[in-house]
C-alpha cells in the first residue's frame, strides 16, 4: 500500500465532523426504533380489527382512537399505551435533533449553499458536509456520485457497454436522504404551474423510463449539483424553461 501511489488516502474527520455525523446517527437510531414499535403496534391492532394505514404522522392519533374500541382486550390496552407513548418520545427526540441540525446550518457556509439545492434540506446539507469533509477531493460530480453509490454498475466488453442497477456502494445514508430529497423533487414537479429546467427532465425521465428510475436518475443529477454549488461556493441557480 505505502509503494502504490492511486491508493487514495482516506481523510480524518475533524473533530466537528465526527460530531454531527454522530448527531446523524442517533437520530437514525430514534427514527428506526420508533418505525420498529410503529409497525408492531400496527400489526397487532389490525389482529383486532383496526386496520390503520401506512405512515407515522397521523398513526399515534388512530391508534388511540382504536384503544377504546371494545374488542382490544383490557389487559392489553395498558401495554400498547404505554408502546404509543414510546413511539411520542421517540419522535419528540428526533424532532429535537432536527432542531438542532437547523440550528447548526445557520453558522456552515457550505450548508447554506447546499440548502438551495432542490430536495436538500438541513438534515442533508449537514450529512453532507459531516460524511464527505473536503468536496474538492472529487475531481468530477461523477466521481461524487459514485462515492454516494448512484452511478451504474458497469459490466462492459469491446464495443458492447452494458449498465447495470446502480451499484449501492458507499454510504448508504447519504444514498438514502438524497433519494428521498428527489422523491420530493418529482412530487413538487407534478404539481408545479412553472416547472423548471430541472423538474422539466425529471418529469420526462419519469415518462420514459418510470417513477423508480426517474428517482434514483434525478438523486444522481442531485449529488452532481451539490457537488458543483459546493465546490463553487455559490447557491444553485434555479432556470425556468422557455
Amino acid at each position: 500500500a505505502a509503494r502504490n501511489e492511486a491508493i487514495d488516502p482516506v481523510p480524518v474527520k475533524s473533530r466537528e465532523q465526527q460530531a454531527v455525523t454522530a448527531l446523524h446517527r442517533i437520530r437514525s437510531a430514534y427514527v428506526a426504533d420508533r418505525t420498529a414499535r410503529i409497525n408492531t403496534v400496527r400489526g397487532i391492532l389490525r389482529e383486532f380489527g383496526h386496520a390503520i394505514p401506512l405512515g407515522a404522522r397521523t398513526f399515534p392519533a388512530r391508534a388511540r382512537a382504536a384503544l377504546d374500541d371494545e374488542r382490544i382486550p383490557a389487559e392489553l390496552r395498558g401495554a400498547l399505551a404505554q408502546a404509543l407513548d414510546e413511539i411520542a418520545t421517540l419522535q419528540g427526540k428526533a424532532r429535537d435533533l432536527t432542531a438542532q441540525f437547523e440550528r447548526l446550518a445557520d453558522h456552515m457556509p457550505a450548508v447554506q449553499h447546499l440548502l438551495s439545492v432542490p430536495g436538500i434540506g438541513p438534515i442533508t446539507a449537514t450529512a453532507l458536509v459531516a460524511f464527505v469533509g473536503d468536496v474538492r477531493r472529487f475531481p468530477s460530480g461523477r466521481h461524487f456520485a459514485s462515492y454516494i453509490g448512484l452511478t451504474p454498475r458497469e459490466s462492459s466488453s469491446g464495443f458492447k457497454r452494458r449498465l447495470g442497477h446502480v451499484s449501492k456502494r458507499g454510504n448508504t445514508y447519504l444514498r438514502m436522504l438524497l433519494t428521498h430529497g428527489a422523491r420530493s423533487v418529482l412530487n413538487a414537479a407534478r404539481r408545479t404551474k412553472e416547472p423548471d429546467s430541472l423538474q422539466v427532465w425529471a418529469l420526462a425521465t419519469q415518462l420514459r423510463r418510470g417513477h423508480n428510475v426517474a428517482t434514483i436518475a434525478l438523486a444522481n443529477r442531485l449529488a452532481r449539483i451539490a457537488w458543483r454549488v459546493w465546490r463553487d461556493e455559490r447557491p444553485y441557480e434555479r432556470r425556468l424553461t422557455p
